[in-house]
């Protein structure tokens, strides 16, 4: 199946009061919908991840200090990543929309640790500054999900079904 990959511009500040699996939820779809006004005859698919620690949602650090910080908050606990999916079918004027939560167990890490993975990985735009598809996974000591391949930001389980909705046939 032929694809493009289109990241559109929209501002991923949740809302006041907002709860972060409905912000990754929000903002799957608002990014989906920004790609359909582009590409309106297309499937577009659009996706977030919003990164939750002992209730307090971890945005994206955008820099090496905040990163350290986040690593140093989850060593040893659990985050919860609500990875949120959307298509749009634009010529029905259809959207779905899937939310598939997955709960990671981090090693206990050392300070070296963080600052090695932070050196080769530098994971400044992910949620909680692990990148489990990468270097990230040595951080990681268990994932309970229903989706593995949610962890990384795409729930590829979830989106066949959505395609198989749409009448598209993977194999």
């Amino acid at each position: 199946m032929p694809f493009e990959v289109f990241s559109p511009e929209i501002d991923e500040t949740p809302l006041v009061n907002e709860r972060p699996d409905a912000t990754a939820l929000r903002l799957a779809t608002a990014k989906a919908r920004a790609v359909a006004a582009v590409y309106p005859d297309a499937l577009v698919i659009g996706a977030d991840q919003a990164a939750v620690l002992e209730g307090i949602q971890l945005g994206k650090p955008l820099n090496h200090m905040n990163a350290t910080r986040q690593l140093h908050a989850i060593r040893g606990k659990k985050v919860t990543f609500y990875t949120a999916l959307s298509l749009f079918n634009g010529r029905k004027g259809r959207i779905q929309a899937r939310l598939v939560a997955s709960e990671v167990k981090f090693r206990h890490f050392t300070d070296r640790q963080i600052e090695n993975y932070l050196q080769k990985e530098q994971p400044y735009h992910c949620a909680g500054s692990s990148k489990s598809e990468g270097l990230g996974i040595v951080l990681i000591e268990r994932v309970v999900s229903d989706d593995p391949s949610a962890l990384v930001g795409l729930p590829l389980i979830a989106l066949v079904e959505m395609l198989a909705s749409e009448g598209v046939e993977i194999v």
